[in-house]
């Protein structure tokens, strides 16, 4: 079994568990449940620069990456940064992150939030709307072509951007649908955990130019960006490498300035 497998069954057994305390019903009459969403496939459409700066405590591969920053000061300092939005983690058991992670982001900045998240239930995405997320990004390696049809529709009639990830061509292919608005290709192999941005480069000719392309994991440096642009990317998802340091939103700040070659 890898580590994919293990994290499903054990969101199966969460999201049962958070639906029997709070009802979709109840979420719907949440505050932020009416509030108007920010679009981060038009804001990366309408950037030179595409960063995707995400909050992230650990990981399966990396261990801890920082405990130690607060939600609220990460958010502004991603904001004041100009990154396009933020990801949110918000599996607790692997990763460290909590849904009240997206509140806190909500209250701190008005960037478009991703919930960053294993999503195997319509539960999900009525709860990632009721914290306060503007996208949700379904996983197409943990999904079947009907639930990501059935979760991506869901999602839009909610007001919510999708961003479907894929990590192989035949994942690509199953996924192809209107109700995307963004189409991310994940560089690190889920089971192998090895990292290399020949996946995007491969996938990217395969991407309709319907959809905003996105690069995730691997990303390090503004080399890499530059190498991926001519491939049609317009998002860079980057996690650990603002993450691991004091201060995430300076970091942000200063690859932006570099990646826009000031």
């Amino acid at each position: 079994m890898n580590i994919l497998d293990k994290i499903v069954i054990d969101k199966r057994k969460e999201v049962d568990l958070r639906k029997s305390l709070i009802p979709v019903y109840q979420l719907e009459q949440s505050v932020l449940f009416e509030r108007k969403t920010n679009s981060l496939a038009q804001n990366l459409k309408a950037s030179n620069t595409g960063i995707i700066a995400e909050h992230k405590r650990r990981s399966p591969s990396k261990s801890v990456i920082n405990q130690g920053l607060n939600v609220q000061d990460v958010a502004s300092g991603y904001e004041n940064a100009g990154v396009c939005g933020m990801s949110v983690l918000t599996d607790v058991k692997y990763f460290g992150g909590a849904i009240d992670d997206l509140l806190l982001a909500r209250a701190s900045c008005n960037l478009p939030l991703l919930r960053k998240e294993f999503i195997i239930d319509e539960y999900q995405i009525f709860e990632a709307k009721a914290y306060g997320a503007d996208v949700i990004l379904l996983i197409a390696a943990i999904l079947t072509r009907a639930e990501i049809k059935q979760f991506s529709e869901l999602a839009k009639s909610l007001n919510l951007d999708v961003l479907l990830e894929v990590h192989n061509e035949e994942e690509l292919h199953k996924s192809i649908m209107p109700s995307l608005d963004m189409l991310g290709v994940n560089n690190r192999n889920l089971k192998t955990f090895e990292v290399s941005l020949d996946t995007s480069k491969q996938l990217s000719q395969l991407i309709p130019n319907d959809f905003v392309k996105v690069s995730e994991s691997g990303i390090s440096s503004v080399e890499a960006i530059k190498e991926l642009q001519p491939y049609g990317y317009k998002g860079f998802l980057i996690g650990e490498n603002f993450m691991k340091t004091d201060n995430p939103g300076e970091s942000a700040a200063k690859f932006i300035k570099e990646l826009a070659g000031l």
